[in-house]
């Protein structure tokens, strides 16, 4: 008998993984697709990390490492965050992980118990709640608007608390928007957060370096809150580095002590490759960094000045991240041939279909009435999608 457990069955797939793949169908096909949903940066893994993976091959770096990674990597990672963050941390206190995900999933499964609530301001990354799902905690989501570019407010998140509250998850700069919080927006949530001890502070920062507005801000900087806040980030969007699956943790201790508790029972260590390319993302020349933020700057101004012109569409200027995610809710209700557009994941299959321009629908980020475009693609992809875009929306009425 075929039975997966109801756990399993509860969870939602990964619509963002879910269009692209649909993408790479139509594509085999002969479509000529242009793939916007995949939040994965189009350049190459720099030449001095790829290097060092390289050496670390020939070094013969292939057993297993301590759980939370090689000590010198974590060194690496303390340094980084004293030398870009002015925030001290010891490497006892990160742990490597396969992916920023799992560094989520393996705080939230640290701290969460069965029934603890959740907040998730949303719109949200697609994974935040089927992961507090996996702790068989409950998501309270606290919605926003463009009008407020979807950042919530101190009074929203007073509101949200109850005595069930255990953690909250932030992330800036923001996937799906692009926004981000300035260092009195976070000031402001964090003397909420100061009445509420009990609470844990996950912030994802994968996308810190990706930053159009100047130096990122991160809410460990406040000390009343260090001692439960997590730091989340990796190597995967700042050093074009996705597929290489390291990512980090960096927290209180006694965090950290579970974390790798719970790491050394279901994935173990990290690739020791990885860590070791890691390794030199960190310690290496960065130039390659801002080399990659200037192209996305000028990718971010190219779709937001074409997606500008399309009928219906609201739009606020991303900050962060390379992700556009307009206001569509002037298409739900129209349709083309016969086919209705009822919701934001429709409207994104008709944009697939009719379009070739692959996107993802904002259901899939707890955001009904918006669609996410990535912009990690060329300029002549962004021109050319906005275009195909334009004249498949124009045929909904």
């Amino acid at each position: 008998m075929e039975q997966i457990s109801a756990l399993i069955a509860s969870l939602s797939e990964s619509e963002t993984l879910a269009m692209s793949q649909r993408s790479n169908e139509l594509k085999a096909k002969g479509v000529d697709v242009i793939n916007l949903s995949l939040g994965e940066p189009d350049f190459f893994t720099p030449k001095h990390i790829k290097d060092a993976a390289k050496k670390a091959i020939d070094d013969n770096f292939s057993f297993y490492t301590p759980v939370p990674g090689y000590l010198s990597l974590r060194e690496a990672i303390c340094k980084k965050l004293q030398r870009e963050n002015n925030l001290e941390y010891k490497p006892n206190q990160i742990i490597c992980s396969n992916g920023a995900k799992q560094a989520v999933c393996n705080s939230l499964l640290a701290v969460v118990e069965a029934g603890s609530e959740v907040i998730i301001p949303a719109p949200c990354w697609v994974s935040y709640i089927e992961i507090v799902k996996l702790t068989r905690g409950i998501p309270v989501v606290i919605r926003t608007t463009i009008e407020q570019d979807f950042k919530i407010t101190p009074q929203q998140l007073e509101e949200a608390i109850t005595d069930k509250t255990r953690a909250i998850i932030l992330c800036s700069p923001s996937n799906p928007t692009g926004s981000i919080y300035s260092k009195e927006e976070l000031e402001g949530l964090a003397k909420v957060l100061e009445k509420h001890p009990n609470i844990v502070i996950i912030s994802d920062e994968i996308y810190e370096h990706i930053n159009y507005i100047g130096k990122h801000q991160s809410i460990a900087q406040f000390p009343y809150l260090q001692n439960r806040t997590v730091i989340v980030n990796g190597v995967s969007k700042a050093y074009a580095m996705t597929g290489w699956r390291l990512g980090w943790m960096a927290a209180p201790l006694w965090i950290v002590k579970a974390a790798s508790k719970l790491q050394g029972q279901y994935t173990s260590c990290c690739s020791s490759i990885a860590q070791k390319a890691a390794e030199a993302a960190y310690t290496g020349d960065n130039s390659c960094v801002e080399n990659m933020r200037k192209v996305f700057e000028r990718r971010r101004d190219l779709i937001v000045e074409w997606a500008s012109q399309v009928k219906g569409f609201k739009i606020n200027k991303p900050q962060g991240a390379f992700y556009l995610f307009p206001e569509c809710s002037y298409y739900l209700g129209t349709a083309y041939n016969g086919r209705k557009i009822e919701t934001s994941t429709d409207l994104a299959m008709y944009l697939l279909e009719e379009g070739h321009v692959a996107c993802v629908g904002g259901d899939a980020f707890n955001s009904p009435h918006n669609i996410r475009f990535s912009y990690a693609t060329s300029d002549e992809n962004i021109i050319e999608a906005m275009k195909r875009v334009k004249v498949a929306l124009d045929k909904l009425k």
